[in-house]
C-alpha cells in the first residue's frame, strides 16, 4: 500500500451535504467517520445510504456480535482488506472471539472451533465467499439456528463487508498510523486459499 488513491477530506473541507452525513455517523454507534466512508463521502447520497445500512448490519441484526465479527473477519481475509481486518479483529476480541480462531483465519487455516454456532457461521461465510453460493447443509445449519431472518441478514452482512473490502482496496484507504499490515506482510501468508472445501452444487436450470 503506497497511500490513498483518492482524497480523504477533513470535516472543514466538506460541503453541506457531506457534513450532514459526517455528523450523522459521528452521532451514531460508530462515533467517527473511518474506513470506506472516508472515500464514499465524496458522494454524500451514497454515503448516507451506505452508513445507514452498515450501521444496521453491524449493530442491529439478530446474530450475536461475536458471530457477526467472525463473518466479517472471513470476508476481510478473503479479500486481504487490511483496514477491515484491523478494525474487526479488535472488535472480535472485544466480543469474546478466541485468539486462536482469529489467528487461524489470519493464517488462512481452518480454525478449531469449540462452539458449533461459530463453526456454522464460518462455513456459511467461507462458502459464500468462495463460490457465490452455499451448500445445502451449511445453509440449513444457519436456517435452523436463526430462522429465515437470520440467514437473510447473515448473507447481507457478508455481501456488505465484501463491498467494504473492495472499496478499501480499490482506493487504498490507509491503516491508522500505529497499525501494521497483518494479512500480507513481507514473508507472511499468501492470499487465502479456499479450494479445500467442496463447491456447492449449482442450482438446477
Amino acid at each position: 500500500m503506497t497511500g490513498p488513491r483518492i482524497s480523504l477530506p477533513d470535516f472543514d473541507d466538506l460541503n453541506a451535504a457531506q457534513r450532514r452525513v459526517y455528523e450523522d455517523v459521528v452521532r451514531g454507534p460508530r462515533g467517527r467517520v473511518s474506513g470506506p466512508l472516508r472515500a464514499v463521502i465524496h458522494s454524500p447520497d451514497l454515503a448516507d445510504r451506505w452508513q445507514r445500512l452498515g450501521e444496521f448490519l453491524r449493530f442491529d441484526i439478530s446474530l450475536p456480535h461475536a458471530l457477526k465479527e467472525l463473518a466479517i473477519l472471513v470476508t476481510a481475509r478473503r479479500w486481504n482488506a487490511e483496514l477491515e481486518w484491523t478494525i474487526h479483529a479488535r472488535a472480535a476480541r472485544d466480543y469474546g472471539l478466541s485468539e486462536g480462531v482469529i489467528e487461524a483465519i489470519r493464517r488462512g487455516e481452518p480454525p478449531d472451533f469449540a462452539d458449533a454456532e461459530q463453526a456454522d457461521v464460518y462455513a456459511f461465510a467461507r462458502e459464500l465467499q468462495l463460490h457465490g453460493r452455499v451448500a445445502d447443509d451449511s445453509y440449513a445449519a444457519i436456517l435452523s439456528r436463526w430462522g429465515e431472518t437470520g440467514v437473510v441478514e447473515l448473507t447481507a452482512l457478508v455481501g456488505y463487508y465484501t463491498m467494504v473490502a473492495m472499496t478499501l482496496n480499490a482506493h487504498r484507504i490507509p491503516l491508522p498510523g500505529d497499525s501494521r499490515p497483518e494479512l500480507l506482510p513481507e514473508g507472511g501468508p499468501e492470499p487465502w486459499q479456499l479450494s479445500d472445501i467442496p463447491a456447492a452444487s449449482p442450482e438446477p436450470t
